[in-house]
């Protein structure tokens, strides 16, 4: 779907969608308890639907009525499965050592940029604690063996959805195990987010310095619960309001785990003074990567340098988003420089309008939708329909704040 947005002022009212992240841990946490779980406000994007598909494929039971997933927990794991990850690395990474938990002999195939995405910290641990891959640097590959519990080392600067993988598996072992994190850690928050699901599914994670203390031998209880609000989405919204949008945004939790909430903070005590003029800002954003896209459009609009830090990861995300922020925002008049491992970005007035590509990445479009706002002429993406990656209903919603847009 190509659309043409006509640059607008944005208001109303939104509910934030359903945490993504928060979602596919308590969809698999409550896979790994046995008997019934509950899990309301799950959302229908294609992430979601991969992961609840590669549970069932494992072993689970799982019935969707609208946004609620009705869970049976697995209680004999499939001896063969092919998962389906589509484009989802979450669900990649997260079921790799589950599988291998569960000794289920598992095939694993995805879509998108997702087969060229790495694994490569599980091919540096896994091998040594039972697993066996059959892998040729794509997909699709297989796993097979049983995980056994022991002490893991892995660095703290890749993603960390690979600790999260091994942290939801790990307790299903027999034996006590140790994670061992070699390097700084970043993406802390995922981390945090991960520990909480598991705690409210009755598995404890202990932590010293910079190892997490896993006991083997662990069960999940089965739970009813509901998914939060993502604030990485919502940040979408709380960017167009620092640049003139209305938008009263409801269903955040602000005790949340989630790191994106970090955005209220930026606007808020960086952006923001009592002139309203938009001061430029530095960020570190080693902690908080989905949040590029939308940072790289609010400082195209602050009045000096801006710089994004610490981003070289972006770089194989579903796109290079450096790269493709850098390209989309410069095709409409912006003023972005990358290095490897950040954006530089001097704030101009307004865009000029122009024509970009989605890059198969739904964060793309949904910044760049915000960026028309502030657009002298109409912003054309090409793509749009992306957005279902992770916000099926993000074009309706836009439309209800008063975005204005046709398909062409």
């Amino acid at each position: 779907m190509d659309i043409k947005i006509t640059p607008k002022k944005l208001s109303g009212r939104v509910t934030a969608p359903p945490s993504k992240s928060v979602a596919h841990r308590l969809l698999i946490c409550a896979a790994l308890a046995k008997g019934e779980s509950v899990i309301k406000n799950i959302s229908s994007s294609k992430d979601m639907q991969a992961t609840v598909s590669c549970l069932k494929a494992l072993g689970a039971q799982i019935e969707l009525k609208g946004d609620t997933a009705y869970i049976n927990g697995i209680d004999k794991p499939s001896d063969k499965a092919t998962l389906d990850c589509f484009e989802s690395g979450s669900t990649l990474r997260f079921l790799i050592p589950v599988a291998c938990a569960l000794g289920v002999r598992a095939e694993f195939a995805g879509s998108g940029r997702l087969p060229q995405r790495p694994i490569t910290p599980y091919l540096e641990t896994l091998p040594s604690h039972g697993a066996e891959f059959d892998y040729d640097n794509t997909m699709p590959f297989t796993v097979s063996g049983r995980l056994t519990s022991g002490r893991y080392e892995i660095r703290g600067d890749v993603s960390s959805q690979f600790i999260t993988g091994l942290l939801l598996a790990l307790p299903l072992c027999e034996g006590d195990s140790e994670i061992v994190i070699t390097t700084a850690l970043e993406s802390k928050p995922y981390i945090d987010i991960t520990i909480g699901a598991m705690e409210q599914f009755g598995v404890k994670v202990g932590q010293r310095d910079n190892t997490f203390i896993i006991k083997g031998g662990q069960s999940y209880k089965p739970q009813s619960l509901a998914v939060e609000g993502d604030h990485s989405q919502a940040a979408f919204f709380e960017v167009g309001n620092a640049l003139g949008a209305d938008i009263e945004i409801l269903g955040l939790n602000v005790n949340s785990y989630q790191g994106d909430k970090k955005i209220i903070e930026i606007i808020r005590e960086i952006v923001y003074n009592s002139s309203d003029r938009l001061f430029p800002f530095e960020a570190d954003v080693s902690d908080i990567p989905d949040l590029v896209p939308i940072l790289a459009v609010l400082a195209s609009f602050c009045d000096g340098k801006s710089r994004i830090y610490n981003a070289g990861r972006l770089r194989i995300k579903e796109c290079d988003r450096l790269s493709a922020m850098a390209q989309s925002l410069n095709a409409c008049g912006g003023k972005v420089t990358e290095t490897p491992d950040e954006l530089i970005i001097e704030g101009v007035g307004s865009l000029k309008g122009g024509e970009v590509p989605d890059f198969n990445d739904h964060r793309i479009p949904m910044a760049m939708s915000i960026a028309a706002m502030r657009s002298d002429a109409p912003v054309i993406i090409r793509g749009a329909q992306s957005v279902a990656k992770s916000y099926p209903d993000f074009w309706e919603v836009y439309k209800s704040l008063g975005g204005e847009f046709e398909e062409i």
